[in-house]
């Protein structure tokens, strides 16, 4: 069985087929797919979309691209809700919760300062709770690994994995798993193709971050969480692994960081 660690089944690419692409990943053997949130507007949604299904499950968090509209209330509300959801065997992480400086209006002194308080706040709620977090890291590697060494929090998944070996030695020393997915099944990203053969393989988690980063055989379609076998296909080639062999391992994986995953699956 395969886990979907990082997958936006609620977002609009979705509508009205949530359910045949739940049910067809179920039917390629993928036994769970975590659903992040992305701002207090989904907050709902995710855990109805998670509860729905038996293969889904769900997290709750502020994306950094949805901080410039936040507001500090959204803190209290997340915090509110994460007491609530804790009684919820679907609710398994904090996230998506992290920095991003890649989106131009997000770098601006302003902005960026935003983000830092609304990540370290967000950081605290994790630690509070004894909950791992889904991390999205662009272009942001050292500052997100500031403040995991500032506010400890158990460990989480560094979402869409693309640092240096250094960066991914520290997240792992830390208590993280790395996410690949899509990009890994380009032959032109060298760099994360290299990481992902090489990594321990306890440290990596499958994802597809559907419906974004689509593998190279469906790009610029629409991402499925119907294509994590595929990718795991691709991981175990690089590996040099029979795909049964990282099926198990990455699904062990997942399960290790987020313990609230083994109570259903």
């Amino acid at each position: 069985m395969w886990v979907d660690t990082h997958c936006h089944l609620d977002a609009a690419e979705f509508a009205g087929v949530e359910d045949a692409v739940a049910e067809g990943a179920a039917q390629k053997q993928v036994s769970m797919i975590v659903i992040p949130a992305v701002a207090r507007d989904n907050f709902v949604t995710v855990a109805e979309l998670a509860r729905k299904h038996g293969n889904c499950s769900y997290a709750l968090g502020i994306h950094p691209i949805y901080v410039p509209q936040a507001q500090e209330s959204d803190l209290a509300l997340l915090r509110e809700t994460v007491t609530a959801a804790m009684n919820d065997t679907r609710f398994v992480a904090l996230g998506e919760i992290g920095l991003d400086f890649f989106v131009p209006m997000l770098t601006t002194p302003e902005m960026r300062e935003k983000q830092e308080f609304f990540y370290a706040e967000q950081l605290k709620i994790a630690r509070d709770f004894e909950l791992p977090v889904l991390l999205h890291v662009r272009r942001s590697q050292d500052s997100i690994l500031k403040y995991l060494r500032r506010i400890k929090v158990v460990g989480g998944i560094a979402h869409a994995f693309n640092g240096s070996f250094q960066q991914a030695e520290t997240f792992i020393s830390l208590g993280f798993k790395l996410g690949f997915g899509g990009a890994m099944t380009f032959t032109r990203a060298l760099q994360i193709r290299r990481m992902a053969s090489t990594l321990p393989l306890e440290a990596i988690v499958l994802e597809t971050d559907a419906p974004d980063i689509s593998p190279a055989w469906l790009h610029p379609q629409r991402n499925s969480p119907e294509e994590l076998p595929n990718i795991g296909q691709v991981l175990a080639e690089l590996r040099g692994l029979p795909p049964d062999a990282v099926a198990r391992q990455t699904t062990a994986n997942a399960l290790a960081v987020m313990p609230r995953l083994g109570s259903f699956i």
